[in-house]
């Protein structure tokens, strides 16, 4: 069984990273959707929130798999016998960063390779830190997430108000 990882903060979920997760399950029996669980960073959404959300967003593609984490990516994929690694490309700049973290990777857990899927032309500026920005001055961002996160967000800013 082909098996996939793909990880990140999804603070808060976006359409680009529903792009890549399901273009990533048409390819892979099984796609493991991992949300770090990173302590350096203060995210709006908690872990549990984010688990959530892409529970609810990914909730019509049976082969994908919504958990969290904490540590090194490798250590994880080792632990969940995956041996792919998928990452999303908006542009070039996101290349440079990537191709290290696949290299890094790979030394670290030479078993592990990392296919890379360029995100659709539609939300190749889409970030989350562009949507809690954006969301942070009550501004539109029905174009950048799903309907059902985008409630959510609005919830976030109106409880921190």
């Amino acid at each position: 069984m082909a098996k996939a990882l793909y990880s990140g903060s999804f603070d808060p979920v976006t359409l680009g990273h529903l792009d890549i997760i399901k273009r990533a399950a048409n390819v892979f029996d099984e796609v493991v959707v991992a949300v770090l669980n990173n302590k350096a960073k203060n995210p709006l959404f908690s872990v549990e929130e984010r688990v959530n959300m892409l529970e609810e967003t990914t909730k019509d593609l049976p082969n994908v798999k919504i958990t969290s984490f904490r540590g090194l990516l490798v250590d994880f994929a080792r632990e969940e016998n995956i041996n792919v690694i998928v990452r999303g490309l908006r542009a070039i700049t996101d290349f440079e960063y990537e191709l290290q973290m696949a290299q890094t990777n790979h030394e670290l857990l030479p078993d592990v390779d990392t296919m890379f899927l360029t995100t659709n032309i539609l939300y190749s500026y889409v970030s989350s830190t562009i949507v809690k920005e954006v969301a942070s001055y009550h501004g539109d961002v029905s174009h950048f997430v799903p309907e059902c996160i985008e409630e959510k967000i609005k919830e976030k800013y109106v409880s921190v108000q």
